[in-house]
C-alpha cells in the first residue's frame, strides 16, 4: 500500500474533504498513485489525519463518482483504471481551478492587488 503524503490545512477556506480529493486526484494524475494501488481504509486515514471519519468517507465517495477509485465492500479502496485523455483534461482543469482558488485566497488575504498578483504570475511563467 503506497504512503499517502497528504497535508491538511485546517485554516483553509477549502473544505477538508475537497483538500483530500484534490491531493489524491493530483497523485493519480502525477503518477504517484497507480491503478491497483490500495488506499488506507476510511477509518485509518481519518485517524492518521486526525479528521472526522465522515470527511474521509465523503472524499472517497466523490473520488469514486469521478471514476478515480473503486471501493469494494469488504476488500478495500483501490485506484481505478487510468482515466482516458478527456477525463485527464477535465480532472487537470478541476485541479488547476482548486490551486488557483487557494492561491488567490492567500494572496488577497495578504492584501495583494490583482495587478501585483498578475505581475508575479507573469514573472514566474517567464522563469519557467
Amino acid at each position: 500500500m503506497p504512503i499517502l503524503d497528504l497535508e491538511i490545512d485546517f485554516r483553509s477556506e477549502v473544505p477538508i474533504f475537497m483538500q483530500l480529493v484534490e491531493q489524491i486526484q493530483n497523485m493519480v494524475l502525477g503518477g504517484q498513485l497507480l491503478p491497483g494501488d490500495q488506499l488506507p481504509t476510511v477509518r485509518q486515514l481519518a485517524a492518521d489525519l486526525r479528521v472526522n471519519f465522515n470527511t474521509v468517507a465523503r472524499a472517497y465517495r466523490l473520488l469514486d463518482k469521478m471514476g478515480l477509485l473503486s471501493t469494494q465492500h469488504g476488500r478495500g479502496t483501490y485506484i481505478w483504471e487510468p482515466p482516458d485523455e478527456e477525463k485527464i483534461i477535465q480532472l487537470r482543469s478541476i485541479a488547476l481551478e482548486g490551486l488557483t482558488r487557494q492561491y488567490l485566497y492567500k494572496a488577497t488575504a495578504m492584501g495583494l492587488q490583482a495587478d501585483e498578483i498578475l505581475a508575479m504570475i507573469d514573472a514566474q511563467m517567464k522563469k519557467g
